[in-house]
């Protein structure tokens, strides 16, 4: 059983995950529009050292056939979701899947061999509800088996909140989630992630609504896989759509508020931030002046209040 840590991430001792979890597990890709990517994507899957116990691709169009062809290849389940983005397709995928466990590939990107089986390791233990792994690039190749201790965070961390909503735990394009606490839940937040309003952040906010709910998440530096190089937006456009989602989160948990003033007040004063960021860091929004800013502000607050829930 993991223990916890109260003031940081817990270095967990990679050799006592090694044993294999007994659990059943559902891969699940998003795709649209690529089926060649998506092709590569699977030959990955089938080379797993630990094979899936079902694939299902979820192409958010209103239906392809070449992309459904390539899918039939590999004898994985093939579904439609026609209404675009990528938390909506993220939540059809796990609505349909029938496993303990739901891990998540981008098309673009190939797992490395053992990915799968040390995906599952730490869900060993029941409170652990998100694991999520290494995105290595092109660029970040000779880092790609360097040798990482594992990160579990909790509720009890006092920064958990700013850690887990800021990129300090993995990425989407690698990552799994235990099923029964999901089941019932919009998990990803449908205004967020590619193709929807604010086109980001999809899974921060995932893993935070679990860990706000008293579950568990771990970064797990072992379980790799390939991708393409990250792009950085457009930096307005990166502006409103990082304000809109401080305005989500404001929102969401009303509970974390002063967590979340606290954190923006700090990278304002250009602060370095006391735990690694898994994600790209969105401080050149912080510091692109008062004119961005101020367009962004704007601009953020109206997406934010046309996309936002009736309570």
């Amino acid at each position: 059983m993991l223990k916890h840590l109260e003031t940081q991430f817990m270095q967990i001792d990679s050799p006592q995950l090694r044993q294999q979890a007994n659990l059943t597990v559902s891969i699940v890709i998003c795709t649209r529009n690529r089926p060649n990517l998506l092709r590569k994507c699977l030959e990955g899957i089938a080379r797993l050292e630990l094979a899936p116990d079902e694939v299902i691709v979820v192409d958010n169009t209103s239906g392809d056939k070449e992309a459904e062809a390539v899918v039939r290849d590999f004898s994985a389940t093939y579904v439609v979701e026609p209404v675009k983005g990528l938390s909506r397709a993220r939540n059809r995928g796990l609505a349909e899947s029938h496993s303990e466990i739901v891990a998540y590939l981008d098309d673009d990107a190939t797992p490395d061999l053992h990915w799968l089986g040390r995906m599952l390791e730490p869900f060993k233990d029941p409170q652990v509800s998100a694991v999520a792994g290494k995105i290595v690039t092109p660029e970040s190749q000779a880092e790609a088996h360097a040798d990482q201790p594992a990160r579990f965070l909790d509720n009890k961390n006092p920064k958990w909140f700013e850690i887990v909503t800021f990129g300090g735990l993995g990425l989407g394009s690698n990552m799994a989630l235990r099923r029964k606490p999901c089941i019932g839940q919009r998990i990803f937040d449908e205004r967020l992630g590619r193709g929807a309003p604010f086109q980001i952040a999809e899974e921060n906010y995932a893993f935070a609504f679990l860990i706000s709910r008293g579950y568990a998440a771990v970064y797990l530096p072992d379980a790799i896989v390939f991708h393409p190089p990250l792009k950085n937006g457009e930096l307005r456009l990166e502006a409103r759509n990082r304000i809109a989602y401080w305005m989500l989160l404001f929102s969401e948990f009303p509970g974390r508020r002063m967590d979340l003033l606290r954190f923006l007040f700090r990278r304002m004063r250009r602060e370095p931030l006391t735990w690694p960021r898994d994600a790209p860091d969105p401080g050149a929004v912080v510091s692109s002046g008062w004119r961005v800013l101020l367009v962004a502000s704007l601009s953020g607050l109206f997406l934010f209040l046309r996309t936002r829930k009736p309570r």
